[in-house]
């Protein structure tokens, strides 16, 4: 007989969340760019957007929301989602930004990453959005590989401060 190996379930998160959530949030954003970073900067980053403080307020905005992939009780994915006024660049109530999608290396490949861009776009389409939008840093080409796959295209690009340099983010999107 089969077993079943158990599947990720991804729901809205709470504050009760928020440590495992910022220990997963730290841990995959690790992993996603210490190549290509100065160490410095990866950690000068850490400590402006990846605190429990900054978590809570960005949790407690009316406009942001966190989604969580859990896996026996274990979070290992996430997408946070921002609405106007919350939105980092394009400021269209039209539309929705993610503002990040992680999930944790041990995990890539299996399609969670999907998952939980089809529940980003999902919500957007409840929240009747006409489009969804993000930026990516122009130098992680696995994670644009993957959002054009999934049918969204580059449509401009801003820049991106991160410790003592400015990098490019792509702009991207996916119409409704």
């Amino acid at each position: 007989m089969e077993t079943i190996a158990p599947q990720p379930v991804i729901r809205k998160a709470t504050s009760h969340d928020l440590g495992d959530l910022l220990h997963m949030a730290r841990t995959s954003f690790l992993q996603a760019f210490t190549a290509g970073n100065k160490p410095e900067n990866v950690t000068a980053y850490l400590k402006e957007a990846f605190t429990l403080e900054q978590f809570e307020k960005e949790m407690a905005t009316q406009a942001s929301t966190f989604l969580v992939a859990e896996l026996e009780g274990e979070i290992i994915g996430y997408v946070k989602v921002n609405q106007v006024p919350a939105q980092t660049d394009v400021h269209d109530p039209e539309s929705l930004e993610i503002a990040r999608l992680y999930v944790l290396e041990d995990f890539l490949g299996l399609g969670l990453g999907k998952k939980l861009l089809d529940t980003a776009i999902n919500f957007a389409k409840q929240n009747e959005k006409k489009y969804l939008w993000l930026g990516v840093w122009e130098h992680n080409a696995r994670a644009i590989r993957f959002y054009e796959k999934n049918g969204l295209r580059i449509f401009g690009s801003h820049p991106f401060p991160f410790g003592d340099e400015v990098q490019t983010d792509f702009l991207m999107r996916i119409d409704f």
